[in-house]
């Protein structure tokens, strides 16, 4: 098929990848505009750009797809389909309907659940024993459209970091099952009433609230993992938690119980598996504390 494949960050490079390798036309690389960071204000392209550019394929970075000599330029293409996955940029109605099959999505959840941005991060949060990619093409809603393919996996006890990595691969192989399947699949309308929002996660609510039972703030620590980091401060001191563990002792909420930094929550407590310091790598428990002696009493905030 001839294609346009339409993303950004990391996750979606696998689906670029598996397009090529299955024999497909990705005619043009839609990805967002490269952002400026550190000190020099220098200009990064994102992950998508640089796979594109080393695969020697068209591409193009618009600030947005409102306007219509952009829409233009998109439909002139004359696309099968477009293939997205985390693009990051409003799809008006003219681009939407342009490809011959419409363009195709690939959500990291198990739709209804968890529309919007952060679908990963918010299934471990809440709890849920699985997650999974749903293949569906899009419409204006907020992913709304209709279901094609589903992949599931168990969440079990893993980080958003994990689950990004793993996610990223079903959602290649779904997607190329999707295409070579396009004129038989049957589009499955999703239940709006089953449906549950992921928004996007801010730093401030990364922040460790001790009053909360261990096995939520264990969830939480997974969740946030590696970006952006649930946090703690101790002696004055920021420190992300990027792994914990739940352990059955009680105390004081935020009070450390032992020499392993056991912190007391509302139920239960949490102890650190994985801890980074500002500015350092991330470190086990052993190599913080034989740096950083945490003596029982000492409060986490």
């Amino acid at each position: 098929m001839r294609l346009i494949f339409m993303g950004t960050p990391d996750f979606a490079v696998p689906t670029l990848d598996a397009l090529v390798a299955a024999g497909h036309e990705v005619a043009a690389v839609y990805t967002q505009p490269p952002s400026r960071a550190g000190r020099g204000k220098i200009e990064r392209p994102s992950p998508v750009h640089a796979r594109a550019e080393a695969l020697g394929i068209e591409l193009r970075h618009p600030a947005s797809l409102k306007d219509p000599d952009e829409q233009q330029a998109f439909a002139a293409v004359n696309a099968d389909a477009a293939v997205v996955a985390a693009y990051g940029l409003l799809l008006p109605q003219a681009v939407l309907d342009a490809p011959k099959h419409g363009c195709l999505n690939v959500h990291g959840s198990l739709l209804p659940r968890w529309r919007g941005a952060a679908p990963i991060h918010r299934a471990i949060e809440a709890g849920d024993e699985e997650t999974g990619i749903t293949i569906m093409r899009m419409e204006r809603g907020l992913d709304t459209g209709p279901m094609l393919l589903k992949g599931a996996t168990p969440i079990d006890h893993k980080t958003t970091g994990d689950l990004h990595d793993e996610l990223a691969v079903i959602g290649a192989e779904l997607m190329v099952k999707a295409l070579a399947n396009i004129d038989t699949l049957e589009a499955e309308a999703q239940d709006d009433a089953l449906a549950t929002y992921a928004p996007k996660i801010s730093k401030a609510e990364a922040k460790l609230d001790f009053g909360k039972p261990a096995e939520v703030l264990e969830r939480e620590v997974r969740a946030f993992a590696p970006f952006p980091g649930s946090w703690l401060e101790m002696d004055g001191e920021r420190i992300k938690l990027l792994r914990a563990e739940r352990v059955d002792n009680e105390g004081a909420p935020g009070t450390v119980l032992d020499d392993r930094m056991t912190i007391a929550c509302g139920t239960g407590a949490l102890r650190p598996v994985t801890l980074q310091r500002a500015g350092k790598p991330a470190m086990s428990l052993d190599d913080f504390l034989r740096g950083n002696a945490v003596t029982a009493g000492t409060r986490a905030n």
